[in-house]
């Protein structure tokens, strides 16, 4: 396929799921790799507690977990990142010439700053719930032992400028909302055990019980939650370049209007680990691959304890704002 091609698909497909794994060219990611590289293939789980009678050819309850948790993380590292890199924030549409994160310059625009920032916020209230669904500790200190991985691997030029980073955030956008209704399909067909799932999913953050299918339930409704706001994070990052209707292509992407779907996509993904369709190309473990394997541009996980006030990239207002709690059974 052409760079030309890959380009139209993504201007066509809001950088569809083809276009970010054998697309990935005009990325510099060159093509995804197995979904083991995560550790989590064969639908074990890096928890020592394992379902007891889970079927080996779907996604386990700690599968989707652990996917999600290292998809957090994924989310984090870019967008605390970008908050924190002078060649991006300081963009025109961001913090403006001399502007940081936390002091945006009378050029720039609080707003679209404010974007980025409650974003990582909401990620990171994302990954302290998986922490604790995964039974491991909330400060961080758990996540290596269970495969989290503390290294992302960037395309060049992600931090480089605003033009570099938007692509690429919008693609991990749309592979983070097609892997939540993904989990969303596979807690639904384990509460109704159909489709292959099975009914009894060991609990990995209570050793030697499992789930109940009120659990299980309610594991769906929350990823259906979350799934919602990494939908506004793609739609509102989508409306932070300045362009107009005349002029609306930024990055190579169409950007109006920037919420331009009447329903949001599985973006092709039939699993999180484990592929129901029996490719591993169809996993949200594939669509992450990328970032995950060793190559270049390395960028480590900020500690939990950074995270935990971002007086430097996040300001007190926005701070104060972002609220909410997982929804009720």
């Amino acid at each position: 396929m052409t760079i030309q091609k890959e380009t139209q698909l993504i201007i066509d497909n809001v950088v569809n799921r083809r276009a970010f794994l054998t697309g990935a060219t005009m990325f510099g990611l060159g093509a995804a790799t197995s979904a083991v590289v995560i550790g989590c293939g064969g639908g074990h789980s890096p928890m020592t507690s394992t379902p007891v009678s889970a079927a080996t050819a779907t996604d386990t309850a700690t599968d989707i977990f652990t996917a999600a948790l290292i998809a957090e993380s994924l989310a984090i590292t870019t967008y605390y990142t970008a908050l924190a890199t002078n060649a991006v924030i300081t963009d025109p549409n961001l913090a403006g010439a001399g502007g940081t994160a936390i002091n945006v310059s009378s050029s720039g625009s609080q707003i679209n700053v404010a974007y980025l920032q409650g974003a990582l916020l909401e990620e990171v209230a994302h990954a302290q719930l998986l922490r604790s669904l995964l039974g491991l500790p909330t400060d961080g200190s758990g996540d290596a032992a269970a495969k989290i991985p503390q290294t992302f691997h960037y395309p060049t030029g992600t931090f480089g400028s605003l033009t570099g980073f938007l692509p690429v955030l919008l693609a991990l956008e749309t592979a983070f909302v097609g892997a939540y209704m993904t989990a969303v399909e596979e807690f639904a067909s384990m509460a109704a055990g159909y489709n292959g799932f099975s009914a009894t999913q060991a609990n990995p953050a209570s050793s030697g019980s499992n789930l109940t299918q009120a659990d299980l339930i309610l594991y769906a409704k929350v990823c259906a939650s979350i799934l919602g706001v990494e939908s506004e994070h793609r739609a509102l990052v989508r409306g932070i370049p300045s362009v107009t209707l005349n002029s609306p292509n930024y990055a190579g992407l169409n950007l109006i209007p920037a919420n331009n779907l009447n329903y949001e996509i599985t973006d092709g993904l039939t699993g999180l680990i484990t592929s129901a369709s029996g490719s591993a190309s169809t996993t949200a473990a594939a669509a992450l691959t990328p970032f995950i394997a060793s190559g270049t541009n390395p960028v480590s996980v900020a500690s939990v304890a950074s995270q935990a006030s971002f007086s430097s990239v996040v300001t007190a207002s926005v701070m104060a704002n972002v609220t909410g709690s997982i929804p009720a059974a």
